[in-house]
């Protein structure tokens, strides 16, 4: 009888989480074997589909269970007939789906495995169901001599199974009183250092608004102040930074880390405050649309926001006609061609990405609507404004994209 299995004693759980409550599921699983050994095997049936079929056998743990193997010399069907094919069948079974995993394998004159398939997940059994491999191993390889698996004749089958018997599940309470932590406080902490302006050493000028800061916790965050404070900088010597290219309302917030996500993006990549820049992608991404589609890809492409790029790229995929209709995407075409470019041969490429189970062969064509038929429209309206472009009727105005976007608020 199988040890009934106990919570982990606490010492193997001190870097888990606490619990006041446990439990424990087990899967029990049968594991047998059978032999099949056939002689004369060149006599055996040569027509396609002509099947020999193994005794019945079953494991100790539960003899309801009644399986065999099958064989066909020379394949099951057309398609199959230059291999031969080996099958798993449950005979005979109580009126429920079993499942399994087995092993199909042929030994040679020594006992060894030479050639063995096995199935990679469990398969529900029934009465009457077989699963195998119409194509296990070509007719030629077995017959020649040399590979040493027909020894005197015969072929010597050997078939490992492992059915789901049963499962059971336990449950407890944890009986000691787990010492409780408190949560860590230190952003918060920080952030009073902050607020309060206590013990800052230097000074942010933006716009005319001074803030009082913390070198040594701005220099561990960003790179970018690290260099200015480490050397010998104008700011390093005086303690005082002058930045004219920020609003400070957008600069108090990246001190904060909090809103504003379409400014902080562009303090981010600035400062090269890469965890800031992510969340700023993350909190932008929510907020996609068929109206800022277009806008969040130009802005992902001004601040090398890869990850935002892809989401809008994703986004307009799926939504390509309202997309198309926007103000913004008018916007982007005449702002920012290049980008228009890089849609069409990314809804172009995607076609090559269509993976799945085989359906009826489609026409294949060179138009890349043929995968994706509700895009043909989008398809025929990128290629005229791409055309367009070449042609020189749009000019890239990177002066008016950027005003638009420092002025787009995200809600």
């Amino acid at each position: 009888m199988s040890r009934v299995p106990s919570p982990p004693p606490p010492a193997k759980m001190s870097s888990s989480p606490a619990a006041e409550s446990w439990c424990h599921t087990e899967i029990k699983v049968v594991k047998f074997s059978h032999m099949w050994t056939i002689g004369n095997f060149s006599f055996c049936r040569q027509e396609v589909g002509e099947v020999i079929q193994s005794s019945t056998f079953s494991s100790e743990a539960n003899d309801e269970l009644k399986w065999c193997l099958r064989v066909y010399p020379k394949g099951v069907g057309e398609e199959s007939k230059d291999y031969l094919s080996l099958y798993l069948l449950l005979v005979s079974s109580p009126k429920r789906i079993f499942l399994a995993k087995f092993k199909l394998s042929i030994l040679n004159d020594k006992g060894e495995q030479i050639k063995s398939l096995e199935s990679h997940r469990a398969y529900g059994f029934v009465q009457g169901k077989v699963w195998g491999f119409k194509k296990f191993i070509p007719r030629d390889v077995l017959l020649d001599e040399d590979n040493s698996l027909l020894p005197d004749d015969k072929l010597t089958l050997f078939c490992e199974v492992s059915v789901v018997q049963d499962s059971f599940t336990i449950s407890g309470q944890n009986t000691m009183k787990m010492v409780k932590v408190p949560e860590c406080q230190l952003a918060d902490e920080l952030g009073e250092l902050w607020e309060n302006s206590w013990f800052t050493d230097c000074c942010f000028c933006v716009a005319g608004q001074e803030f009082q800061a913390h070198k040594a916790i701005l220099a561990a965050r960003s790179p970018v102040f690290r260099a200015m404070f480490a050397h010998a900088m104008e700011e390093s010597k005086k303690n005082r930074v002058e930045i004219i290219d920020m609003e400070p309302g957008v600069f108090k917030e990246m001190i904060n880390l909090d809103k504003m996500a379409d400014g902080l993006l562009a303090a981010a990549e600035e400062y090269a405050l890469e965890r800031l820049k992510v969340m700023c992608e993350e909190a932008l991404s929510r907020h996609l649309s068929e109206e800022n589609a277009a806008d969040m890809l130009t802005l992902a492409d001004l601040h090398s926001a890869h990850q935002l790029k892809t989401r809008a790229v994703d986004f307009t995929h799926s939504h390509a006609e309202d997309v198309l209709e926007s103000k913004g995407w008018q916007a982007m075409v005449a702002s920012h061609p290049h980008l228009v470019a890089e849609m069409y041969r990314s809804l172009a490429s995607s076609r090559g990405a269509c993976l799945g189970p085989p359906h009826k062969r489609l026409k294949q064509s060179s138009d890349p609507a043929w995968y994706f038929p509700e895009a043909a429209a989008t398809v025929a309206a990128i290629e005229h404004l791409v055309d367009s472009t070449i042609c020189g009727v749009f000019v890239c105005c990177r002066g008016k994209s950027a005003s638009r976007l420092k002025a787009m608020k995200i809600h």
